[in-house]
């Protein structure tokens, strides 16, 4: 496993790893470094060699400082000299940044790797409230760039969901860790007229991912247009009926994470967190029809639910109603 070190002028260390672990749980491998007024260079430089020393992996080492050409990165960079094939540094330390960095590890082998995948979480945690604040995407004169296609031309569906929570704590965390997606996208005419719902669920999104909410007619019309070739997109819908027009509209989606359906009048209870009504049926049908693959299932570790057997229960309960 990378050993990560943090080091920052006064207790900043200690205090955002104490935040890290809150939220991601205890960490081996990790130090607090801190340089205190009392203390010069060659302190925090025998505080890091002995941090380094305790780590399992001596030879992945990635340093998250607090400021470029402050005391920490430059003593950083004195040891990092003799280790540049292995070793990183990363300036600007913040939470979105550690907490990524935490995650990356169960899947990243070397510090190379995990300093440029917590880069951008970094920068997207920083945000602004009131939003016309927010610096804007550079345009040029003529309006915005051009996107080239890449490959194909056509978006990557990494998981298209039906969630009638839309985007929530599984979805912003196990799904994305899951599927890697650049954007997520949620497909919902409703909600797409809703300015407040717009804006709680781009702010939902886990650092390093956009997400938009957009109508069904705009997805149709986007999954058409090879300038967005290079996106990994998650789709998330509220209900089977929005996926069924988005693929006759010409949406390429081959399979469909059933997640969460909540009750509503004229629905009935076909698992702990499935409701569906006689028009859900009727969509799923529908989708079935057309060689759409389900995979009923809350988070990733769940095992995959029969979507036949919920459907005949389905039908068996909506008729004795």
């Amino acid at each position: 496993m990378v050993g990560i070190i943090l080091a920052t002028h006064g207790e900043f260390a200690e205090g955002i790893l104490q935040s890290g672990t809150m939220i991601f749980g205890e960490q081996e491998n990790v130090k607090a470094i801190t340089l205190m007024p009392s203390e010069g260079p060659e302190d925090l430089k025998a505080k890091m060699e002995a941090a380094i020393a305790s780590f399992d992996n001596q030879d992945e080492v990635l340093f998250l400082v607090d400021l470029w050409g402050g005391t920490p990165f430059n003593q950083a960079n004195g040891l990092y000299e003799q280790h540049k094939d292995k070793w990183a540094i990363v300036a600007g330390l913040n939470l979105p940044m550690l907490i990524e960095a935490f995650s990356s590890r169960f899947t990243m082998e070397s510090a190379h790797e995990i300093a440029a995948a917590i880069q951008a979480p970094a920068k997207e945690g920083v945000r602004v409230k009131p939003e016309e604040l927010q610096p804007q995407e550079a345009v040029t004169e003529q309006g915005p760039a051009e996107i080239t296609a890449v490959g194909d031309g056509k978006i990557e569906f990494v998981l298209a969901r039906v969630d009638s929570r839309l985007l929530h704590g599984q979805v912003a965390t196990a799904w994305t860790k899951s599927t890697h997606p650049t954007r997520i996208i949620v497909v919902s005419d409703a909600v797409s007229k809703d300015d407040l719902r717009k804006k709680l669920i781009e702010q939902a999104a886990p650092p390093g991912v956009k997400a938009n909410v957009i109508p069904v007619s705009k997805m149709i019309e986007i999954s058409k247009d090879p300038r967005f070739g290079n996106t990994k997109a998650l789709l998330l819908f509220e209900n089977p009926q929005d996926v069924l027009r988005a693929i006759e509209g010409g949406v390429e989606i081959e399979q469909v994470n059933v997640g969460s359906m909540a009750h509503s009048v004229g629905k009935v209870v076909v698992s702990k967190v499935l409701s569906m009504g006689e028009d859900d049926v009727e969509a799923f049908e529908k989708l079935k029809e057309k060689g759409v693959k389900f995979d009923v299932r809350k988070v990733p570790n769940d095992s995959s639910a029969n979507m036949e057997d919920i459907l005949k229960k389905a039908k068996a309960e909506l008729k004795a109603k």
